[in-house]
């Protein structure tokens, strides 16, 4: 075998091995939308490998992370869970603080303030309520500080591929989490006649919910097996 050969083999490898890992980003990406309550088809969720590879492989024989890019409205029931609460000041039902969400995959090697920028930008020119930045590397604190500063325009969260390779969510020791409504909020308060902030709590930097895309004042449902009782639930406030 000649030296070109051999480095052609090598390359085909390493390529193959990208193809399978950003290809595990993607599914794990796909859960996690839908896991949120957003519309996806099983068909896109489990794409099989071979049929990520047709979909999104670019002119040069690699995958092009500018091809994996997609958008999701949510389901019905993610508006009701997103709703706020009736008042007596406004008893009709009012609008729901969610909307369509856009996922993007950078190609980039460095992310700066110009491309956390530029994906604002297009965030808020298109109407997407909230934007998923997946990036191959990490992100530069200054261009971090972008986020807060256009929170009243667009919600703006970012994962690196590497931490997408599995879906923590279905690790045995991960119990289920289910988020309330403001409306179960309210009434989980009333019934034990707490505040929220006597709530155990969740960090908004939880992996579990970063992957449900938790905000602050969020209450989450916490199902565990038991032994004695089957199953228990507690509660968790996200600050």
């Amino acid at each position: 075998m000649s030296a070109d050969d051999d480095r052609a083999i090598k390359l085909r490898e390493a390529g193959e091995r990208e193809a399978a890992r950003l290809w595990r980003a993607w599914r794990t990406v796909h859960e996690m939308v839908q896991d949120r309550g957003y519309e996806l088809t099983e068909e896109e969720v489990k794409i099989s490998l071979d049929q990520f590879k047709a979909n999104f492989t670019g002119p040069d024989g690699t995958i092009d992370r500018r091809l994996m890019r997609f958008s999701a409205r949510p389901s019905d029931a993610m508006m009701i869970k997103y709703a706020n609460v009736p008042t007596a000041n406004n008893p009709a039902a009012a609008s729901a603080d969610i909307g369509t969400i856009w996922i993007e995959f950078l190609p980039d090697s460095s992310v700066g303030i110009k491309q956390m920028r530029n994906f604002a930008q297009y965030l808020a020119s298109n109407n997407f309520h909230t934007g998923i930045l997946v990036t191959n590397v990490n992100i530069t604190p200054a261009a971090l500080k972008i986020i807060p500063a256009v929170a009243s325009e667009t919600r703006i969260e970012c994962f690196v591929e590497q931490d997408l390779l599995v879906n923590i969510t279905h690790h045995e020791l991960v119990p289920k989490h289910v988020l309330l409504s403001k409306e179960e909020k309210t009434k989980l308060l009333e019934r034990y006649r707490l505040k929220d902030t006597q709530l155990p709590r969740i960090q908004l930097g939880d992996p579990v919910a970063r992957y449900l895309g938790l905000r602050r004042g969020q209450v989450v449902k916490i199902i565990r097996k038991s032994e004695t009782a089957g199953r228990y639930a507690s509660y968790r406030l996200c600050v």
